[in-house]
């Protein structure tokens, strides 16, 4: 390859990171296993597609289209090999969430709106990435996330129950729809029920038996085999109906102006719960087949992927891990595998849309409430109690507030709740007075160790976090606790600094009101560790005087022996440590 092609190649990359990947594509070695994959993803994402449609409020073609031209997207503009970008139980809720209010009733209102969602959704992920916010997919913590999906498993559960059963569910929130159901339980539909529970039966026996099948699609294979044969549709058994045949159209969404400014506030936090799952995806997977992703990149993928579905007239969205996980199990190599699905969903749009009309609502149900169950994370909760219970009831606040409010309103609860946590950890961190410990290097906690020894006329003061704006009377405060606590033979009190990651011009202030405190009481303020990167400091902000040389060491030891040498008796042995 010429040295020209290389540099064209290099500055593609900037642009669309999957292109050179594919340009470089090794057909030969690669190719019969990212087919293979590929087949295997489609036959899993078909019958995924049209059921998520359905918890989106959309027809089922819709879900196809929403499966097509984002695995295209994500497979030039991702950094990820395996990943999936398809419809998800949590976007398509939080669709439904955002939209339903808006639409009050009128199809053809709401689907504009949900396709103008998505589009604003993608715009918000690529403005993320110019931004370099790759750094929110970490944002939201473990035990929140975990929070807001078992909240989306509920409500997916409680939407669902009256497919299964055959009557509709209107209400919303938990307790009004729990009722609805228990008072219309006499009006089941016995065909209907029949159906919903065979779906179940199937998926279960098909993922205990027929593992390397997709116990979705098998699970709707045998639905809709069961209405055609038995001719259940003429028994009231409700079905999809002729699924229109054909790629879609691919134009731009138009929605009234009256409705932009809502449907950017639902976009921003659908932007974050899409992302923030689907890099968690995309990371897992990059760690098991040993390479990193770029979370930035990623951002602008997300967006793309959300673009072209908006073109194609689909919906959100995002990593799909069951996708994922399958095209990897299969032996996926490339992101040719996600080529290989969009060309096989493409071709079912095409040519085989006429069984899927036989396809029962009841069964689709039965496959959302499966995901449902998959989505609940009981393990996650059970492990994250064992850590800290104080998480867990915030992960348990989120399931409530996503069944109470719905998923938008409760995901910007979750983002209030993250942000509350992070200022709480970060304005209020742990400090401890440390001592020295037989048998163990270095200095510890006396908290932690009550046998720890002090030392007569000093103060060993670790302050765990950086000294800013909104903690730094915190830190003073703190500070001078210890040293009052110390007593008046205090000599010394020697901060460690290696913990403190930054200090802002009000932290400057709070030490500089400290030493000033400390001078008047008789003691000495001295920082352990960062004393080069210290001094720096002072030089480059011209607060630099040489006799801040003598209040730095590179160690709390370094310290300890200065202090020492300049308290020991002229004639007095020196001390060991």
């Amino acid at each position: 390859m010429s040295g020209n092609e290389t540099h064209l190649i290099e500055r593609l990359a900037r642009v669309a990171p999957g292109l050179p990947a594919l340009l470089r594509y090794r057909f030969a070695a690669d190719f019969r296993y990212d087919l293979v994959a590929g087949v295997s993803v489609a036959a899993v994402a078909l019958p995924v597609a049209i059921a998520y449609a359905q918890l989106a409020g959309f027809s089922p073609v819709v879900g196809l289209y929403s499966s097509i031209l984002p695995l295209v997207a994500y497979a030039l503009f991702g950094t990820s090999r395996q990943l999936m970008v398809n419809p998800d139980a949590a976007a398509c809720a939080m669709i439904a969430a955002a939209v339903a209010p808006l639409a009050v009733g009128d199809v053809e209102l709401y689907a504009s709106l949900a396709i103008m969602l998505t589009l604003f959704t993608g715009l918000f992920c690529i403005a993320a990435s110019f931004l370099r916010l790759g750094a929110l997919a970490d944002f939201l913590s473990k035990p929140i996330l975990v929070g807001f999906l078992n909240g989306v498993a509920i409500s997916i559960l409680l939407g669902q129950i009256g497919k299964l059963f055959g009557f509709p569910i209107e209400s919303g929130g938990i307790i009004p729809r729990l009722l609805e159901f228990i008072a219309k339980l006499p009006q089941t539909h016995g065909p209907t029920l029949a159906v919903g529970l065979g779906s179940f039966a199937v998926l279960f026996l098909a993922r205990r038996f027929l593992c390397r099948l997709p116990a979705a699609l098998v699970a709707l294979v045998a639905a809709a085999m069961a209405v055609a044969l038995l001719k259940l549709d003429g028994q009231g058994v409700v079905i999809l109906g002729p699924v229109p045949a054909g790629l879609p159209p691919l134009r731009w969404p138009t929605v009234p102006l009256e409705y932009l400014p809502a449907l950017a506030a639902s976009a921003a936090g659908l932007a974050l719960v899409l992302f923030t799952s689907g890099v968690l995806t995309a990371r897992s997977f990059a760690a098991k087949n040993r390479y990193e992703i770029d979370v930035d990149r990623e951002f602008a993928a997300f967006g793309a992927a959300n673009l072209a579905s908006a073109v194609s007239q689909g919906f959100a969205v995002t990593g799909a891990d069951s996708r994922t996980a399958m095209g990897d199990a299969a032996g996926g190599r490339t992101q040719v595998t996600g080529l290989v699905a969009a060309a096989t969903m493409a071709m079912v749009l095409l040519f085989l849309t006429g069984p899927l009309q036989y396809v029962p609502i009841a069964a689709l149900g039965a496959v959302l409430v499966f995901a449902a169950f998959s989505l609940f994370d009981v393990r996650s909760l059970r492990d994250i109690w064992k850590i800290d219970r104080r998480e867990v009831g915030l992960s348990v606040i989120t399931t409530l507030g996503v069944v109470a409010v719905g998923a938008i309103d409760a995901i910007l609860f979750a983002v209030a709740l993250a942000l509350v946590r992070f200022i709480r950890l970060t304005a209020r961190p742990r400090d401890e007075v440390l001592g020295k410990v037989d048998g163990l290097p270095g200095f510890h906690a006396i908290e932690r160790h009550p046998g720890a020894r002090t030392f007569s006329g000093l103060a060993l003061y670790r302050f765990n976090g950086p000294i800013t704006f909104f903690n730094a009377p915190y830190f003073k405060q703190r500070a001078l606790a210890v040293a009052a606590a110390a007593g008046p033979e205090l000599r010394w009190f020697v901060i460690d600094a290696i913990p403190i990651s930054h200090i802002d011009v009000t932290g400057l202030y709070a030490l500089r009101d400290l030493r000033e405190t400390l001078e008047a009481r008789g003691a000495t303020l001295i920082l352990a560790g960062r004393q080069t990167e210290i001094l720096n400091g002072l030089r480059e902000t011209g607060l630099y005087r040489p006799e801040h040389e003598k209040r730095l060491f590179p160690t709390l030891r370094q310290a300890l022996r200065a202090y020492r040498r300049e308290t020991r008796p002229v004639d007095a042995p020196p001390d060991e440590e």
